[in-house]
């Protein structure tokens, strides 16, 4: 196999590839809000960091491993929250990867006593690599793992701005937002062609009760229910489920696909994989574990999917005090 035919057929593969890319997700995906939307920035009581790790398919050689962290902070004096979002994704034995550093700013709206909206706005910037050399093409085989058609090859790497904005409504008791991400739609084509990274959609929301009982009145128990839509060029998925917490555990149950509506082929169900969660709140630390058992036609084959997060919230005891008093944020932390 010579040079420019090998280059063709990389060429087809990583165009292919970038046509059909879409964002990582996460199941304890409010962990870190922030990456649902920018509207979460500063929904904490003062200053909030947050850390997920996931492996996907691990049983796959080049599974796909995803992380992110998490800064954000709240200004009450301006009614501001400010966040950055730093992510990286790796795949193919770290052949591809995707990095980013993202600013988020959002605005919150008192629309009347613990009712508010809040608009936001991130601006991001992303490199998108692939390394050659951890390639193996059709020549090296031949040749008996020599080094061969990557040596032809210039290392490709992009930089480019990424916009997006959202919008979150909530109340004591629950909300509701809505998310666009790469608004600007840059092109993220390696091989210096035209491949533009489709918008993605999110609409999110749900619902929290707490109550104590006259026996456990200093550990409150809490049911969250809540759902998470993302829409992606022609991919859409669900997330719907809830938890149950009663400090400092908890543990809950979630399900992604959208089976009776939607298919990605004929005969082809979107369904993906049942969550289970579970930790625990340590003062204001959370550590947070979950695996995914994957119901689609990968199921017994990929490994189903490892989650860690960790959570740490900073916060004075005035702060803390006024604060939940005045407003509170009832989306889930997990």
């Amino acid at each position: 196999m010579n040079g420019p035919r090998t280059r063709a057929t990389v060429s087809g593969l990583l165009a292919a590839f970038a046509l059909t890319a879409q964002d990582a997700q996460f199941s304890q995906f409010y962990a870190i809000p922030t990456f649902v939307s920018p509207a979460f920035a500063g929904t904490g009581l003062q200053t909030r960091m947050g850390l997920a790790v996931r492996d996907q398919w691990p049983a796959f050689p080049g599974a796909f491993v995803s992380s992110n962290f998490a800064i954000d902070h709240y200004m009450p004096g301006v009614n501001s929250g400010v966040g950055l979002l730093v992510s990286h994704d790796r795949a193919g034995s770290g052949a591809l990867r995707y990095s980013s550093v993202t600013g988020q700013y959002a605005y919150e709206i008192e629309l009347k006593r613990k009712v508010f909206l809040r608009p936001a706005l991130q601006i991001g910037w992303a490199n998108h690599a692939v390394d050659y050399s951890k390639l193996v093409f059709g020549d090296q085989l031949a040749r008996g793992g020599s080094v061969g058609t990557y040596e032809y090859l210039n290392g490709a790497s992009i930089n480019y701005a990424d916009f997006g904005g959202g919008l979150l409504y909530f109340t004591p008791k629950y909300w509701l937002g809505t998310a666009f991400h790469h608004l600007n739609r840059p092109n993220q084509s390696l091989l210096g062609n035209e491949s533009r990274m489709p918008v993605k959609f999110s609409l999110h929301g749900g619902w929290r009760t707490t109550f104590r009982t006259p026996i456990i009145k200093e550990h409150p128990q809490s049911l969250v229910l809540a759902f998470n839509y993302r829409a992606q060029a022609k991919y859409d998925q669900l997330d719907i489920g809830g938890y149950f917490e009663r400090a400092p555990f908890y543990a809950g149950l979630w399900y992604r696909g959208i089976p009776l509506l939607k298919a990605y082929a004929p005969g082809y169900a979107n369904r993906d994989a049942l969550a289970f969660l579970g930790g625990v709140i340590i003062n204001d630390l959370r550590i947070g574990y979950s695996y995914d058992l994957t119901v689609s036609r990968l199921a017994g084959q990929s490994g189903g999917a490892h989650e860690i997060t960790l959570g740490y919230e900073m916060a004075s005891r005035g702060r803390k005090r006024s604060m939940s008093r005045r407003r509170v944020v009832p989306c889930a932390k997990f």
